[in-house]
């Protein structure tokens, strides 16, 4: 059975190649300035609030305060502040926010075991693994039923990291991984709203795999079929085609933690290589907003059906994060503002009539791929109302493995998150393998927020 293969690798593993070790550590201080931006924005504070009150035993800290309450309450919380800006990382395969649901449930069963860094370090390799893979065995499907593939695969990889950091053995493990799958979901009824549902729902999973793992040990038993079937989560939650035994197809051999994307702008990711063809289109004619009489972009199926829907308003989105699930207005800002950055998404810059004005007349042109719509080709043309019409296109967008940020671009993306105090963040992580406990980076990063009465 897969859950039980995925078990004893997951438990087993005990070395990683250099590679994977490194990427795992950009991920999770990509992750640490997504949490520290998201927590100063208070987009997270309702979760962070709910947190506090769930209290519990004084297991784990809530990042950004020196509030600590269990386990499970900070992974609820940390979840949602990792993911709160939708600036945080994607694997491209699985289209899962791959931190969002790693680092919560490895800080939180990291801290409340007393764990070294190198210990989390692995468990959390283990959650990178397991997430896009399980993601990435079903291209699309779960979207294309309406739900969140991070919260459903989300689930399974925090089970398995608290499995692995609380000791429990294969059958436990396995247990655990059956009862999440039963808490798997996520619904992307968020896209027609504005609701803020989405930033949840890493948190949702992050809490819901530890409190798996927890009652597997207590003596709780889940399916071992979850990923088999039937009534599996494959059968229950996915449409298409889907390949489960890609889950445990050359694990310790094939390493997909080195396949995340880390995000340079603070919007859906399925927009990105559009945002950068706009930019390969200006770097050709510095045209100005007004000089732009229409701009057409060939986008791939998948992605013009999440950030494309014109169900809703696309030029007037309803919500700063409705804003970052808007093709038509990100491209938009994107052309006045000549970058993104996170106060493109300022409830006072989302009601700019300008951007609206030339989100109007952006139109779509669906470019089937081989690729996956993460992964796929972006393409713009731009006509100018002087005539002149410009070609900006790029194989893929800036971010992904095969056009991965540089250390120094993703040390400013985090300095810009964090601010002045950023150097010393970086050093904690940086150095993670070598620390004995948890305690000074969330020491240093409660230092560099300001905490209030939240």
């Amino acid at each position: 059975m897969i859950a039980r293969d995925l078990a004893t690798w997951g438990l087993g593993v005990t070395t990683m190649p250099e590679p994977v070790r490194e990427a795992a550590v950009r991920h999770l201080l990509d992750g640490i300035g997504n949490s520290i931006a998201g927590f100063r924005s208070g987009s997270a504070d309702p979760a962070i609030h709910v947190a506090r009150g769930l209290g519990g035993p004084p297991e784990s800290t809530i990042l950004g305060t020196s509030a600590r309450v269990s386990a499970p309450a900070a992974a609820l919380a940390n979840g949602t502040l990792v993911h709160a800006l939708d600036f945080d990382d994607t694997h491209a395969g699985g289209l899962v926010h791959a931190t969002a649901v790693v680092l919560p449930a490895a800080f939180a069963v990291g801290e409340q075991v007393g764990a070294s860094g190198e210990e989390i370090l692995l468990a959390a390799i283990v959650g990178y693994e397991a997430v896009c893979r399980i993601a990435a065995a079903a291209p699309h499907g779960f979207h294309s039923r309406g739900l969140h593939a991070t919260m459903v695969a989300g689930v399974f990889s925090s089970a398995l990291i608290a499995s692995r950091l609380c000791g429990l053995d294969v059958e436990q493990t396995t247990n655990a991984l059956g009862i999440a799958g039963s808490q798997a979901g996520g619904l992307l009824a968020f896209l027609a709203t504005g609701a803020s549902t989405k930033q949840l729902h890493p948190g949702f999973a992050s809490q819901s795999g530890i409190i798996a793992a927890r009652l597997a040990s207590a003596g709780a038993t889940g399916p071992e079929t979850v990923f088999d079937g039937p009534h599996g989560v494959f059968d229950a939650l996915a449409s298409g085609a889907t390949n489960p035994e890609s889950i445990v197809d050359a694990l310790g051999e094939r390493w997909e933690t080195t396949r995340i994307g880390i995000k340079p702008y603070p919007a859906c990711q399925l927009s990105h290589a559009t945002l950068d063809a706009l930019k390969a289109a200006r770097r050709q004619v510095n045209f100005a907003p007004e000089d732009v009489e229409f701009v057409t972009a060939r986008v791939h199926p998948d992605s013009a059906s999440v950030v494309c829907d014109t169900s809703r308003d696309l030029t007037r989105p309803a919500s700063p994060y409705a804003a970052k699930f808007s093709l038509p207005w990100s491209a938009a800002a994107i052309i006045v503002d000549q970058d993104m950055t996170l106060a493109t998404f300022e409830p006072a810059s989302i009601s700019r009539p300008q951007v609206a004005e030339i989100a109007a007349r952006i139109s779509i042109e669906l470019a089937p791929s081989a690729n996956v719509a993460a992964d796929a080709r972006g393409e713009v043309l731009v006509g100018l109302r002087d005539g002149r019409r410009i070609v900006g296109s790029v194989e893929r967008s800036a971010g992904g493995p095969d056009n991965p940020l540089s250390d120094a671009e993703l040390h400013a993306k985090f300095t810009g998150n964090v601010g002045d105090d950023s150097a010393r963040i970086i050093a904690a992580i940086e150095a993670l393998e070598d620390q004995p406990t948890l305690h000074n980076i969330m020491t240093v990063v409660a230092k560099t927020t300001v905490e209030d009465s939240k």
